[in-house]
């Protein structure tokens, strides 16, 4: 077995000499065979124009005698830099010691930082996740609670307050996935619930507690929605028993409030994956207002069908069955291909979902998948044999924001204002909702500028009159550029004010009034920013009513915005 390892770590090697573009395919994470070997990571370029081309044992490969930790769970791009998390820091089969983080160059893969431990006391602390809360820290899951790591000097720097694991156990208490949305970081805690951290000052400022479904319920996954929304599946207990309730949890990020969505009859929820932890399958589509995950009568046999729920209609749809699929080829069980774990995410330009797919524990052929949207499939990429047991995909990040010119906003000198910035900033492979908008200066001092909740609000300190500018960081997944807004600060009686009060959108009972516009166009984005209608406007008092899914939208003529909310 050692000789046949060998042969395909040289095969590795002769591979990687075609010089592998690592910004347009995916990057498999795997945890790898436990007791063995340390984890590894596979790359797929899928859009080589001489064909599909496999790079195994990137780490390895790249880096020779450099090696990831034990069970490697998780990964994440972010800000052109790898981030990987192990459960240990070395395989018990293992030659060569890794680290529990693991930082790497996301264009090169060359290795730039590794460690053995998370806990700097040397205490017992697995890693489980990662989530990069700006360009200078990112945030650590684990058995014991969340941590801080300076991106800057490599180095944890702390435990976010309130997020520790006071049980003592390796798989009670632990935290697992995280998602940020403007000022807060929403993490799954096994007993806890969903805890609500505050970025700024580390710290959690809220425990959504699981009671609303039932006192035993607990945390399975959280995940952004295009829709801005944060998503929760909902496990039966917190002992890691794989069982699991048929809702899903839609939380409001702005005011924290709570609704259960019924998963009906006929379709499975999330599975979830505690004890032996993983970020499990539960994903969103950044394309579509869409989420997506495997599910079965039970977590650990949840390898068959993938579902989807559409954010904006409300449909549930099983899009996936592979035991459908074995009986139409009269494919016996030991045959029949599965989802392995959570081996599964959407492509974030093309919606297109990549599967980890394997027979069974005991077979080592495994190959990936990839689907359109719907289910259908497009492609099967065969790879050489080993116990790879894979993780998650991971996406090369190529694109930075974009910033939309506002023109002009004219504010009140007398009286706070908000400026809403939706659909201002975009990212073509990022969610909206998930660009971080930051308040880095003022032009002057008379008056103050913040975020909140994704939008400006200025507000003079006594009375202001004239123009100011507002400049802000706007931080997409690690990628950051700078933008300026530029305001009029106006006397509320004055005859500028009067002519910004006769070119505005109002909203009411169910239509937009849009005065003053003639012959702009009105767009109106759902809350991921996609345009779903837009019609010129040619006369300057114009009633728009357009046939919109319940929700909330922001609409767009001009400079002018303005929220609705369809009932």
């Amino acid at each position: 077995m050692r000789k046949y390892f060998t042969l395909l770590f040289i095969t590795s090697l002769y591979i990687s000499a075609g010089n592998l573009d690592f910004s347009r395919g995916v990057f498999i994470v795997n945890e790898d065979w436990y007791g063995h070997q340390n984890s590894t990571i596979n790359y797929l370029d899928y859009q080589n124009d001489e064909g599909e081309q496999w790079l195994y044992r990137v780490i390895q490969t790249v880096n020779p005698g450099v090696e990831l930790g034990c069970t490697n769970q998780y990964g994440q791009i972010y800000g052109d830099r790898f981030y990987l998390i192990a459960k240990q820091e070395k395989d018990p089969g293992a030659s060569i010691e890794g680290g529990r983080i693991t930082v790497a160059d996301a264009k090169t893969m060359k290795v730039l930082f590794q460690s053995p431990l998370i806990d700097p006391s040397g205490a017992s602390c697995d890693g489980r996740g990662y989530l990069g809360i700006n360009e200078h820290k990112g945030y650590i899951s684990s058995s014991n609670g969340v941590w801080v790591f300076d991106t800057d000097k490599y180095q944890v720097i702390g435990q976010v307050k309130g997020s520790g694991n006071s049980s003592g156990s390796l798989y009670l208490g632990q935290c697992g996935s995280m998602v940020r949305v403007n000022n807060r970081v929403f993490v799954a805690h096994q007993s806890a619930g969903v805890l609500v951290i505050d970025p700024d000052n580390d710290e959690v400022t809220e425990i959504l507690s699981m009671s609303i479904i039932n006192d035993d319920a607990g945390v399975g996954s959280v995940v952004l929605g295009g829709d801005g929304y944060v998503y929760v599946s909902v496990s039966a207990d917190v002992n890691g028993t794989g069982a699991t309730l048929p809702y899903l949890l839609k939380v409001n990020p702005a005011n924290l409030s709570v609704r259960v969505i019924d998963v009906p009859d006929g379709y499975y929820p999330p599975a979830n994956s505690w004890y032996a932890w993983t970020p499990d399958g539960f994903c969103s589509s950044t394309v579509e207002n869409a989420l997506y995950w495997n599910g079965g009568y039970n977590s650990w046999f949840s390898g068959s069908m993938i579902f989807k729920y559409n954010l904006d209609n409300g449909e549930f749809s099983k899009i996936i069955d592979l035991d459908d699929e074995a009986e139409e080829q009269g494919v016996d069980d030991n045959s029949k291909w599965q989802i392995y774990g959570c081996s599964m995410r959407p492509h974030p330009v093309t919606g297109e979902m990549f599967v980890s797919l394997f027979h069974n524990f005991q077979t080592p052929t495994y190959i990936l998948r990839r689907y359109d949207k719907d289910g259908k499939i497009l492609a099967e990429y065969d790879m050489i044999t080993n116990y790879w047991f894979p993780s998650v995909p991971v996406f090369p990040d190529n694109e930075y924001p974009e910033v939309s010119d506002l023109g002009v906003q004219r504010v009140s000198g007398s009286s706070e204002s908000e400026i809403l910035l939706h659909g201002w900033a975009t990212d073509k492979d990022n969610l909206d909702s998930a660009i971080i908008k930051s308040v880095i200066g003022v032009s002057s001092d008379d008056f103050t500028a913040e975020i909140v909740n994704g939008n400006l609000v200025v507000a003079p300190i006594e009375s202001v009159v004239g123009d100011r500018e507002v400049y802000l960081s706007v931080n997409s997944n690690g990628h950051v550029v700078d933008a300026t807004i530029k305001l009029a600060f106006e006397d509320a009686s004055s005859e500028s004010m009067e002519m910004s009060r006769n070119k505005h959108i109002s909203v009411g009972h169910g239509v937009i009034n849009v005065i003053g516009h003639a012959s702009e166009e009105c767009r109106i984005y759902s809350l991921c920013g996609d345009v779903v209608y837009k019609v010129l406007i040619y006369s300057n008092e114009e009633i728009v009513a357009p046939q919109l899914l319940p929700g909330a939208y922001i609409v767009v003529v001009g400079n002018d915005r303005a929220k609705v909310i369809v009932n």
